[in-house]
């Protein structure tokens, strides 16, 4: 059998960012990131509110095709608010907000933390990607925990016909947890789903332009590989901004200009190594910019070898950035949970 052997990079069309991409996918991380700086491709900014604005900035300035990225999920959130805000004083967004009740995955639970009670809490809705047979619980059925009894590990939760299941959740397999937070979407906004969907076909991670929101909420979204959808968020509540994602995330993701965060003194270090830089750089068809705290350490921090990343969900950040608006729409049906 014939067999074809890809050995030419063919993503990138600037020939210096081409040749670090190569140095990174050699595993030459020290000498890739040597190379980005001659370049003059990365930015000292040690303190974390200027850096954040930076780069806000320079997203606005070229929003067309351009994508930041960044390890942890806490500084995605922060970079997502400060660039929309940016974009909203500056115009490219309208300014006539939609809040919509969407569902944040609680990432801090393991495949094991979902077989206790205890570590549930009153208002997670629960999303059931198996039937059983047991519970009565349908496959694709979302739900709410309404109570906890943690003594004989037992969840009792609300489907969306308003019946109620109690269940040792050690019985009960496939289940995503999530917890409901606000967005506020606007015409012009850059989107994300966080779940694929079927109708519209949808995949997990893929990105798009609010064109319209009509009075109850339904979005009308130009997406960058399908074409034109429309979704309503009641039924789909899976939606985020999708200004910046995660380096997990963006694998997949190609766009002409990635601007990437990089924080050495980051909690969690295993986020920071060579896999991260090699998928956040190779994301850029024509430009990589990174946004650093410590240059000098940057490379090294770079060069650890996990081969295995994840973003971990951290609590949002403390402060929250209000945009002004001169007119807001409150979108609150909720998901048919009788929320």
């Amino acid at each position: 059998m014939k067999t074809v052997k890809l050995e030419e990079i063919v993503r990138q069309k600037d020939p210096e960012l081409k040749q670090v991409v190569e140095q990174l996918a050699q595993g030459e991380v020290l000498e890739a990131i040597q190379n980005l700086d001659r370049q003059g491709r990365v930015h000292e900014i040690q303190g974390h509110d200027e850096r954040i604005a930076a780069i806000a900035k320079d997203y606005a300035k070229s929003p067309e095709n351009t994508l930041v990225i960044s390890p942890d999920n806490r500084s995605r959130i922060e970079i997502n608010e400060r660039v929309r805000a940016e974009l909203l004083r500056g115009g490219l967004v309208s300014n006539e907000d939609h809040h919509i009740r969407t569902l944040v995955p609680r990432q801090d639970l393991t495949g094991t933390d979902r077989t206790w009670a205890e570590r549930y809490e009153v208002g997670d809705v629960l999303r059931y990607s198996r039937a059983s047979k047991e519970t009565g619980i349908g496959k694709g059925a979302y739900a709410q925990v309404k109570s906890i009894d943690v003594p004989k590990n037992w969840l009792t939760v609300e489907l969306q016909d308003g019946t109620q299941r109690t269940y040792d959740p050690c019985r009960q397999q496939g289940v995503s947890v999530f917890r409901e937070e606000m967005r506020s979407f606007s015409v012009g906004d850059r989107i994300q789903l966080t779940a694929p969907a079927n109708k519209p076909k949808v995949a997990n991670r893929e990105l798009g332009t609010i064109e319209s929101i009509d009075g109850d909420g339904r979005l009308r979204l130009k997406m960058d590989a399908a074409g034109a959808v429309e979704l309503d968020p009641c039924k789909h509540p899976h939606l985020d901004h999708g200004y910046a994602m995660t380096s997990h995330s963006s694998q997949g993701q190609t766009a002409d200009r990635v601007l990437i965060h990089v924080d050495t003194e980051l909690a969690a270090k295993d986020l920071l190594n060579s896999r991260m830089a090699y998928v956040s750089v190779s994301r850029g068809r024509h430009d990589a910019q990174i946004y650093t705290n410590n240059a000098q350490t940057l490379g090294q921090e770079l060069s650890r070898d996990v081969s295995h990343s994840h973003a971990i969900q951290q609590e949002p950040v403390a402060h929250k950035i209000e945009p002004q608006t001169t007119h807001t729409n409150q979108i609150s049906q909720g998901f048919g949970l009788g929320l």
